[in-house]
């Protein structure tokens, strides 16, 4: 994906590389099947399933295999076997971490966890130890690459959709929306024709940490690439304030 520096400080993402595709699919695979099976196969009449068809078409998966995963969730009947699980705790350094997981095998996905955590000198804690330091947003980005209007025509758009705010970066623009209103004012973009490089409900931190110790740097970084490996993983969100690679 490209430039989106202030997204990748915000949500560590998995389609970092081409070789993480795989595992990417996979992610929005299982959140096709939940979809369909909480709102039907019609997106027309789910807003969800929209909303996840969205965020395929956004990592380039083909249009056959979104056809594909959706008549294979109508007709699963194993999908209720998966499950949302949400980890929380503190990295080297004090950096708080949220890992939001969908699973059909919650101890695989708790030991692949742990062991992220572990290996990297971090800790897993309770439910809600570092949850208050976010808040739960919509987020919208439009790379500025892809995007050939206007910041403000953009802004516009947005606010009028229902957006309650609207940030410029050096590389893209970000919005962001209440969860409620996330899924009309993407929609609203996408018929607009305005390219979204990704569009999602995430969490968003409140206050950032520092993290200028380079032993800390380091142990961060491989606690979010053990993270990467899990399938199960679908996020990684993190109060760190600048970029691991800088």
């Amino acid at each position: 994906m490209s430039g989106h520096s202030k997204f990748a400080n915000i949500k560590h993402k998995k389609e970092k590389n081409d070789a993480a595709k795989g595992k990417v699919f996979t992610i929005i695979g299982r959140e096709i099947v939940i979809a369909v099976r909480q709102g039907g196969p019609d997106p027309d009449n789910n807003s969800k399933l929209r909303d996840v068809i969205a965020k395929a078409k956004a990592a380039n998966m083909p249009n056959d295999t979104i056809k594909r995963g959706i008549e294979k969730a109508a007709g699963a009947a194993d999908a209720d076997n998966y499950e949302h699980v949400t980890y929380e705790g503190y990295g080297p350094g004090g950096i708080a971490i949220i890992v939001e997981t969908l699973t059909d095998n919650r101890n695989r996905t708790s030991a692949d966890v742990k062991n992220a955590f572990s290996k990297g000198n971090g800790n897993i804690g309770t439910p809600g130890c570092v949850s208050f330091m976010f808040e739960e947003k919509g987020q919208i980005i439009v790379s500025k690459e892809d995007y050939e209007g206007s910041a403000d025509d953009l802004m516009m758009t947005a606010l009028d959709a229902g957006a309650e705010d609207f940030q410029e970066d050096d590389d893209c623009y970000e919005i962001f929306t209440s969860p409620d209103d996330f899924s009309e004012v993407r929609e609203t973009l996408e018929k607009a024709g305005i390219p979204m490089e990704d569009a999602d409900v995430a969490m968003i931190p409140q206050t950032k940490t520092e993290l200028t110790d380079e032993t800390d740097r380091k142990n961060l970084q491989r606690i979010l690439d053990l993270l990467d490996e899990s399938d199960d993983v679908q996020n990684v969100y993190t109060n760190l304030d600048g970029d691991l690679d800088e």
